[in-house]
């Protein structure tokens, strides 16, 4: 296979020109190398391609066949050649994103406008709360909440989030509002539970970990969203979370002045991909969401 292509092009340009000179001129060396070149390449079909005299130069019948088979090769290569060059300005094909259970809600909701815009593109949403292998496993973008190890991968910062407490108003009522971190005690709280298999502890300005027990503990963020919109207790999650339920006032912010920052949310690819411009389009449209 090593040698499929030795002499195709002298040969090529030759039975074009039917001239060795001009064949030579046109890719940059002597006319003595364009003749071997076509004689190794005709010692190795075991053909003559080109009929040769002092004065003129002609192609064959194996020559003429084999020059339109080396067009039709060429035609395609250059077709090729242009399809990855398209490629390249508009996003097209399959992207597959990997992002954690809790992105899950936002991304769907907007990722529709993203298709719409671009119609040649299929998207493939993997969706896991552990770090995917991106060359392992074909993943052209992962989205990752926390803190970043390092890594040669390229990152982009997405977005900071906010931890926020809520309840719904039913529950408030009923139940009362904690006024202090303290008060959580005597509340039911609606606690998560990591992929490591250990609750999580609340997060509060000035307060490292604060541990919380209650009756429901649920590996989905988005269900303890679900859960307390019922009136099932007051949880913790990201601001970007109940943001929709805040406004609509179905879910109340508690002791907000406690309130501190959480983990940032960065986009993550390999350094050879990210300038498809798939990839572009989604690192660029995904900020959106948290704006």
């Amino acid at each position: 296979m090593s040698d499929l292509f030795d002499g195709v092009l002298p040969f090529v340009h030759t039975a074009r020109a039917l001239s060795f000179r001009q064949a030579a001129d046109e890719l940059g060396v002597s006319p003595t190398a364009i003749s071997k070149a076509v004689k190794r390449l005709e010692e190795r079909l075991g053909v003559q391609l080109l009929h040769r005299t002092t004065r003129r130069v002609a192609l064959s019948d194996e020559g003429t066949l084999f020059l339109a088979r080396c067009e039709d090769a060429i035609a395609h290569l250059r077709a090729g050649r242009e399809s990855v060059a398209a490629a390249q300005k508009a996003p097209r094909g399959e992207l597959r994103v990997a992002a954690s259970f809790v992105l899950g809600t936002l991304l769907t909701r907007a990722l529709p406008r993203f298709l719409i815009r671009y119609p040649e593109l299929q998207l493939e949403l993997r969706f896991s709360d552990r770090h995917s292998r991106l060359v392992d496993e074909h993943i052209d973008v992962a989205l990752r909440v926390g803190e970043l190890a390092d890594s040669s991968l390229i990152a982009r910062r997405l977005a900071t989030t906010r931890w926020v407490t809520v309840a719904s108003p039913e529950y408030l009522a009923r139940e009362g509002t904690p006024g202090a971190l303290a008060d959580l005690a005597h509340h039911r709280c609606l606690c998560f539970r990591s992929p490591r298999g250990k609750a999580h502890p609340w997060a509060f300005e000035g307060a490292a970990r604060f541990e919380v027990d209650g009756p429901l503990v649920l590996d989905q963020g988005e269900l303890l969203v679900t859960a307390a919109l019922g009136g099932a207790g007051v949880t913790q999650v990201f601001d970007f979370m109940a943001r929709e339920h805040l406004a609509s006032g179905r879910l109340v912010e508690v002791l907000e002045h406690e309130a501190t920052d959480g983990p940032p949310i960065h986009a993550l690819a390999l350094p050879g991909r990210r300038r498809s411009a798939k990839v572009r389009a989604f690192l660029d449209f995904v900020p959106r969401l948290w704006s």
